[in-house]
């Protein structure tokens, strides 16, 4: 999580049209896209999981030649842990009402899909349990908002010079790319729930400075362990 002040993020709104800020972005995108139809084909379960982590390695390694860190995008201590933990209550109330209306707007066009052909029967197992905490910790909480919030967005807005529109629309990027991530198993209700709910996050993450990932992450977490929790108790499918 280290940082270099001399990096081309260090001073975005400074930014003409960068196109390796550009090939950055779509270089995770076709990342995580390939790799996760690529092990379709086998597992449906952990295509995404394996997606995410490996477009990580290479978010990294793009980062690293530009002399960036995860830290320029907002990974890193942060300077109030009991600020942070009030924030991600705040982005747990952004995830809850963005998830609400996209699926008021989804109900009226899409009918809602049965994800259990992913997550498997989970209820009353608990290795399965356990291993799916792990994952929406790593490759849910921390990955997809370091992906799709930060990098995506934070790529996105350099390339089209790091304006406040140039911001808007890579944030509408990025959260219709997370819709899509998710409709292979939520379908197109899915894609309109997750993609409103990445929007939500999105213009959070930009609406506090960009400087701490960490309230979305936290917020990504505590839902997903809402969720799955409930399926291990059987309350959900």
């Amino acid at each position: 999580m280290t940082s270099n002040n001399n990096s081309e993020h260090a001073d975005p709104e400074r930014l003409s049209l960068n196109w390796s800020a550009l090939l950055d972005a779509l270089i995770i995108i076709l990342v995580l896209v390939a790799v996760k139809q690529f092990f379709l084909l086998y597992t449906i379960k952990y295509a995404g999981p394996i997606s995410t982590f490996t477009a990580m390695a290479f978010a990294t390694w793009r980062l690293r030649a530009r002399g960036m860190g995860w830290a320029d995008l907002g990974f890193k201590k942060p300077e109030s842990w009991r600020k942070t933990l009030l924030w991600s209550g705040a982005a747990f109330g952004v995830i809850v009402a963005f998830g609400v209306i996209g699926g008021e707007i989804a109900e009226q066009f899409f009918e809602k899909a049965d994800p259990s052909n992913r997550f498997g029967n989970i209820e009353g197992d608990v290795p399965m349990y356990l291993l799916w905490m792990v994952l929406v910790w790593t490759h849910g909480a921390f990955f997809e908002e370091m992906l799709f919030r930060a990098f995506i967005i934070n790529r996105f807005g350099s390339f089209l010079g790091g304006s406040t529109a140039a911001t808007l629309v890579s944030v509408v990027v990025a959260a219709v790319f997370f819709g899509y991530r998710h409709a292979y198993y939520q379908g197109l209700y899915g894609f309109v729930v997750t993609g409103a709910i990445g929007l939500g996050l999105g213009l959070f993450y930009v609406w506090i400075g960009r400087k701490n990932l960490l309230p979305q992450i936290l917020a990504h977490g505590y839902m997903n362990t809402i969720g799955f929790t409930a399926r291990f108790l059987g309350l959900r499918s």
